[in-house]
């Protein structure tokens, strides 16, 4: 599906037409730099590879010095790939957050925030194994049984325990999207997105 690559600025409030206090999320999506046109004859695919923010030329590599100039452009620090845009795309267009006008809901990818390594209570939302009394001081926030030590005599695959949470790449879907400022590049989508402030992600129609 047709999307940019954008940043995450950070979260603020916007009242409706009504008067209610909707929270939302701000993006600065684009503007993205066209640096590659893949087809099935040569690539075995269709798609468009877009590229966002600038990147110092010390800091990229010569094949990828040599993929930038034959699109006509200046090195990009994130590249993309994108499929089922309206119109034609050719090497060095640009495609700015105006593709996003007439568009009620986008889909938001990007890489949640890593919380390290946590217990169950936490991670899964477990409750706890029982209460503070009768002689137990140490189990509160405890998984409990992990499994029966006769049959099978192991530990299932993929139990909920404690161990390394967020960080992982996540997809929300159905956003709203509240308003578009083209002359900033910027988003309004309502509610929250995956990632801290200023971290890297892909806005999908």
């Amino acid at each position: 599906m047709p999307g940019l690559l954008g940043k995450k600025i950070g979260m603020t409030s916007v009242f409706s037409a009504e008067g209610k206090n909707i929270p939302c999320t701000v993006i600065e999506v684009g503007p993205c730099v066209v640096t590659q046109v893949k087809s099935v004859e040569k690539d075995g695919y269709a798609a468009i590879q877009l590229g966002y923010q600038e990147a110092k030329e010390k800091n990229t590599s010569a094949p990828m010095k040599g993929h930038f100039q034959k699109a006509g452009t200046t090195p990009k620090r994130h590249l993309a790939e994108f499929t089922g845009f309206d119109k034609e795309l050719n090497l060095g267009d640009t495609v700015t957050v105006e593709m996003f006008a007439d568009t009620t809901y986008v889909d938001v990818v990007g890489v949640s925030k890593g919380r390290g390594f946590q217990g169950v209570v936490k991670r899964h939302g477990f409750g706890g194994v029982g209460q503070a009394t009768h002689g137990q001081d140490d189990r509160l926030r405890k998984p409990g049984s992990i499994g029966a030590c006769s049959y099978p005599a192991k530990v299932f695959k993929g139990l909920r325990m404690g161990g390394q949470m967020g960080n992982q790449r996540v997809t929300t879907h159905n956003l709203q999207v509240l308003k578009v400022i083209p002359e900033h590049n910027l988003l309004l989508i309502k509610g929250s997105v995956p990632g801290y402030n200023g971290s890297i992600v892909s806005v999908l129609k």
